[in-house]
């Protein structure tokens, strides 16, 4: 792995930018502690550099002089686009705007991959399996705006982060109701990608078109309003609304255990994003373990992966930021 940088002066900004919320953090330099800023939403700001300004504005600090941006969508180049949201923008322009000396940005599941080695055991709640094996591959996935997906694979001097859109792989179907939904979501939009339902947004539409299958009309109370169609699935009060947070978690487990499998995840899959934790017991219960190892003749080889499920109050793609300046790894960076 690329050698930590050398600390410089001036304080370093962390952004954990998605298509809802963008959070902030400072710090002093390398391999030292973040002080996290809070969050503001997206929506509220034309550009990312005027949400930048709020938040450094609200909290005075020592100059900025570095920043690492870990940002909900693809990172390929100098214009980065968030994946839901409107604001797009020049890496270069950005760090010029800002008097910057250094600008990375990177995907922010690459972000939380690069964090992974470092959370405590305290932020991590084991959702099945066996131990991790050491020096093998690492899984992160999560849902909230989008579906956030990347990984750890190891190297002879450290890890490589892995910069991908797994998000957008195409959903199977591996039920006759899950068939009947892809195809009502096929003839309307194409392409069903993992993202397409396993989403913040998605959780809302396949609500809808389970009770559009059945000749239902959707609950208006919960139309739009993920907390409250959440709340009542959890609850068992709306039975289309429980059947869509079940199919939700069964599907996740699919795609968790390709994953699993595609990269040989043995030392592990983490499980991120804004929605999972706010399901609490629910996620235990719920059929997404099953649907993991449930990949025929490779299931005992999934059964002996572990799962967590990552509960920090803050964001720990903060931290995977800090790391992905220090080791100079991840999207891209625009430097004097």
């Amino acid at each position: 792995m690329i050698a930590a940088s050398a600390p410089t002066a001036g304080a370093r900004l962390l952004a954990d930018i998605g298509g809802t919320n963008a959070r902030f953090a400072l710090s002093a330099g390398p391999g030292l502690p973040l002080r996290e800023l809070g969050r503001v939403p997206t929506g509220a700001f034309s550009s990312p550099e005027a949400a930048i300004r709020a938040m450094l504005a609200a909290h005075p600090a020592e100059p900025v002089t570095e920043a690492a941006l870990a940002v909900a969508g693809p990172v390929l180049g100098d214009t980065v686009s968030l994946s839901n949201h409107p604001w797009s923008w020049s890496v270069a322009q950005l760090r010029h705007a800002l008097g910057l000396r250094r600008l990375r940005v990177l995907n922010d599941f690459t972000a939380l991959a690069l964090a992974v080695p470092d959370l405590p055991p305290a932020a991590l709640r084991a959702v099945g399996g066996g131990a991790p094996r050491p020096g093998q591959a690492v899984a992160v996935l999560g849902p909230g705006t989008g579906l956030g997906v990347s990984g750890l694979v190891p190297s002879g001097t450290g890890w490589v982060p892995l910069e991908g859109e797994g998000g957008h792989v195409t959903l199977p179907a591996t039920t006759a109701r899950e068939a009947a939904v892809l195809a009502r979501l096929a003839h309307r939009f194409g392409h069903v990608s993992a993202e397409r339902v396993l989403s913040g947004p998605g959780l809302g539409l396949l609500y809808d078109t389970l009770a559009a299958l059945d000749g239902e009309a959707p609950d208006p109370a919960l139309a739009g309003d993920i907390a409250a169609l959440s709340d009542a699935g959890i609850r068992n009060r709306n039975a289309h609304a429980r059947e869509a947070l079940d199919l939700f978690c069964a599907w996740l487990g699919t795609v968790a255990g390709n994953l699993a499998l595609t990269l040989g995840a043995r030392g592990g899959v983490y499980l991120g994003g804004g929605i999972l934790p706010r399901w609490g017991d629910y996620l235990m219960r719920s059929p997404f373990r099953a649907r993991f190892e449930a990949h025929g003749r490779f299931a005992p080889y999934l059964a002996a992966i572990p799962v967590w499920l990552i509960e920090t109050p803050g964001s720990p793609a903060l931290a995977g930021a800090a790391r992905a300046l220090d080791w100079g790894v991840g999207g891209i960076e625009s430097a004097i």
